[in-house]
């Protein structure tokens, strides 16, 4: 079954590496759903903080070759399914991450497997800049820090994209939560979206709030950037503590004696997907796109990448 699609679509490409300027808009085909494949008719694509370095070929994501299609998660309508497909049909609202890349454009094919319906009370927009960050940020809270009930734990980078959705997972878990933001107003979302306490990690001292707010060390924190004051928090941990991170994060953070330190990827999968979607639903959520672009303005987002902003930065399709 297969809604009315056209032939070509629009997409942010560059066909060399190099700066934001390589970015440009071009008509290239709509893909075609390969078995177990959904097709997916784009409103809204996250724009990553990694999306910069694989478009400037420092690393590689996704399938090589120009022109290259990069953005790995994106959220709008299934409009054709490839055979085999069992878990979505066309007119289903859908998010979808996957490391392949593929959704600066209008639409995009992906395996079943990367895709999940979108959480009631969240907008296409919304949930657009999901995907990853939100698997991300569960990934690190529960399959590595194991995360429960009445812990305490610090968010270091928590006004960023993958952040602020963890602070709000913590808490569904029943956590404490410290966020180290960055700015007034990160520290602001930070507490409007339910952490315990919140400081700015630029301004504020860090390592005697890590103190304050655990008094007997803090079990857990999931480390989303590096800063200066990121060591001087992490000596507040407890020993027998863990800290996670996403692999990417540079320098690798430096754990204390006595507590465990966990890379991590976000991969995504089904089990991901439902058990992110199951928090999310518990209560009101917020997905915070600090700002929207057109996808004519993919060099100028790329630009902007580097400047101060809360949440995610995302594309508007259509």
């Amino acid at each position: 079954m297969q809604a009315a699609i056209p032939a070509q679509m629009k997409a942010a490409a560059f066909d060399r590496y190099g700066g934001p300027e390589v970015l440009h808009t071009e008509t290239l085909p709509v893909p075609q759903p390969g078995a177990k494949q959904v097709l997916i008719r784009l409103a809204s694509s996250g724009i990553g903080e990694w999306d910069r370095y694989v478009r400037s070929g420092e690393v590689e994501l996704g399938p090589s070759g120009f022109p290259r299609v990069i953005g790995n998660d994106g959220a709008g309508e299934v409009v054709a399914v490839g055979e085999g497909v069992r878990r979505f049909h066309v007119g289903d609202r859908v998010y979808a991450y996957s490391m392949q890349g593929g959704f600066y454009a209008e639409y995009v094919a992906q395996d079943e497997d990367a895709v999940a319906a979108i959480p009631a009370g969240l907008s296409e927009e919304e949930a657009g800049a999901l995907g990853a960050d939100g698997v991300t940020a569960l990934r690190g809270l529960d399959d590595q820090l194991h995360l429960s009930a009445g812990q305490s734990l610090m968010v270091y980078g928590a006004s960023g994209g993958i952040g602020h959705l963890a602070v709000q997972l913590a808490k569904r878990m029943g956590a404490r939560v410290l966020g180290v933001a960055s700015g007034r107003d990160g520290v602001e979302l930070v507490r409007k979206l339910g952490a315990d306490a919140a400081v700015d990690g630029k301004r504020d001292d860090v390592a005697r709030a890590a103190r304050d707010f655990a008094p007997g060390g803090l079990d857990a924190a999931l480390v989303l950037v590096h800063g200066k004051s990121l060591d001087p928090a992490l000596a507040a941990m407890r020993r027998g503590g863990r800290i996670a991170h996403p692999n990417g994060v540079e320098p690798v953070p430096a754990a204390p004696e006595g507590v465990t330190l966990l890379a991590y990827d976000g991969e995504p999968s089904p089990d991901a997907f439902e058990r992110l979607n199951r928090l999310i639903a518990a209560a009101p959520f917020h997905v915070e796109v600090g700002r929207m672009y057109a996808l004519d303005d993919a060099a100028r987002a790329h630009r902007e990448l580097g400047q101060h902003h809360l949440g995610k930065l995302a594309l508007r399709i259509h």
